[in-house]
């Protein structure tokens, strides 16, 4: 299989099995998607832009987290790795709900943070 076809498979996938992908690749190969993932995210309101045709700022919203759930921990980890900050500073912002986890995103990019973080058991809405 070539990397075309690997990259055609990959946009076939739903948000859940690539979160899933993502975990099986930094567990099997001891890697961390951490690095490239600020610059995916950065990418990701360009190329939902392109596919929207809408206008503006009517189509952002913000995250919202309310609820951090029982699994504390994974919760943090989902943050930090959504944010790029620093565990400190995820941890806070897990103590002090609601919380504003990213503001300004389309609603593509907040469905896929709101499915990530709610896999990882916390509550999120979002606000516009």
């Amino acid at each position: 299989m070539g990397k075309e076809e690997i990259l055609q498979e990959i946009e076939s996938m739903s948000v859940k099995d690539l979160a899933d992908l993502v975990e099986m690749i930094e567990e099997r190969f001891n890697v961390s998607a951490a690095v490239a993932a600020p610059v995916a995210v950065a990418a990701a309101p360009a190329a939902g832009g392109d596919e929207g045709g809408g206008g503006g700022g009517a189509d952002t919203v913000t995250v919202v987290m309310t609820n951090v759930g029982q699994k504390k921990i994974q919760v943090i980890k989902e943050i930090k790795e959504i944010t790029g900050k620093g565990l400190k500073e995820c941890k806070e912002l897990v103590d002090s709900l609601p919380a504003t986890i990213k503001e300004g995103i389309t609603v593509d990019e907040a469905n896929s943070l709101k499915e990530t973080l709610e896999g990882a058991g916390a509550e999120v809405e979002f606000k516009t």
